[in-house]
């Protein structure tokens, strides 16, 4: 049951950590908003050493190393946190990685983390059979029907956020309460 004093406005699972990376942080919000500042802060010292812009992957490794020290010290909390780390990178195209406390991260078609965990990838894997190639709506609205039909329930365009990067602009972005309100209107037609 959510709180209804509570302003959904102020609350966010999704974080922008470089301008073409995106991260979904489920669990304990503290911990999240901490790995988000030392991400942001990782991507923005290999932007300078470096020159160009950090993979994915290689920001997924680094949250992986760095929540499995966590585990190595009784005196350090591991921190509660499943990080999913999205972007398109140069070489490889889309990309998705899921990072766990315990410091295993690996890449994904489609995954799920937090509350009916795998009853949402049961989902993800029946609609993903045979490897179909989505387009940006039908991907949007895979991954939306995919959280109606676990939790069981019809949402509001203001009751969930979406995260996107799309391959001809790689900019993470969170869609507005308008463009979700387009695809729950497609869903429900569709239905």
């Amino acid at each position: 049951m959510q709180d209804k004093l509570l302003d959904q406005t102020s609350v966010t699972h999704l974080f922008p950590i470089t301008k073409f990376l995106g991260l979904l942080a489920t669990g304990m919000t503290a911990d999240a908003r901490t790995l988000v500042q030392q991400a942001r802060n990782e991507a923005a010292e290999f932007r300078f050493k470096y020159g160009y812009e950090m993979p994915v992957d290689v920001l997924a490794r680094w949250i992986a190393d760095k929540s499995q020290i966590y585990t190595q010290h009784a005196y350090m909390r591991p921190l509660g946190v499943v990080a999913m780390v999205l972007g398109i990178d140069e070489e490889f195209g889309p990309q998705l990685y899921k990072c766990d406390p315990a410091g295993h991260y690996f890449g994904h078609k489609a995954t799920s983390a937090g509350l009916k965990e795998q009853e949402a990838i049961n989902f993800l894997e029946k609609k993903m059979k045979n490897d179909p190639l989505f387009t940006y709506d039908e991907t949007v609205q895979t991954a939306i029907s995919a959280l109606q039909s676990v939790l069981q329930e019809d949402f509001k365009a203001n009751e969930i956020e979406v995260g996107v990067v799309v391959k001809e602009n790689p900019v993470f972005r969170v869609l507005s309460t308008d463009e979700i309100d387009e695809h729950l209107t497609a869903i429900s037609e569709r239905d």
